[in-house]
């Protein structure tokens, strides 16, 4: 299985969450991600980690680790559109995470609930041990 990951479970990930069992399923053949969501990745593991008491250092190795591809928005750019109009008014910054599952037909890893009823099986923290 494929999944499109969002920003808050690659995060979950970095600094040791539940969220690192996804990364290890065996039924997870790739995760893939946006170049603003892996963006907004590295932004926010060092304040995480501050508060986690982690050296920066050690949070960019964690998250230059991850297992985790960046699709360039040229490749699902024909789905944006699309999923603009399902989540562009409830949050314009998740429109390219959904165009890029919706371009590949993949369920969407997220723990954000603005996800729901955008048309795509999606993945969240409470049913991520049942993919």
């Amino acid at each position: 299985m494929k999944l499109a990951a969002d920003a808050n479970v690659l995060l979950s990930a970095v600094i040791g969450g539940r969220a690192r069992l996804i990364l290890t399923h065996p039924a997870v053949e790739e995760l893939i991600t946006t170049e603003t969501v892996y963006a907004e990745v590295e932004e926010y593991a060092s304040i995480l980690g501050r508060k986690k008491k982690y050296t920066p250092e050690a949070l960019m190795l964690a998250v230059a680790s991850l297992p985790v591809s960046i699709v360039k928005s040229d490749v699902y750019a024909a789905s944006t559109r699309e999923a603009r109009k399902r989540i562009g008014k409830r949050d314009p910054d998740d429109v390219e995470l959904l165009a890029l599952a919706l371009h590949f037909k993949i369920p969407l890893w997220s723990n954000d609930r603005d996800f729901e009823g955008c048309g795509v099986s999606s993945i969240r923290r409470r049913n991520c041990c049942v993919i």
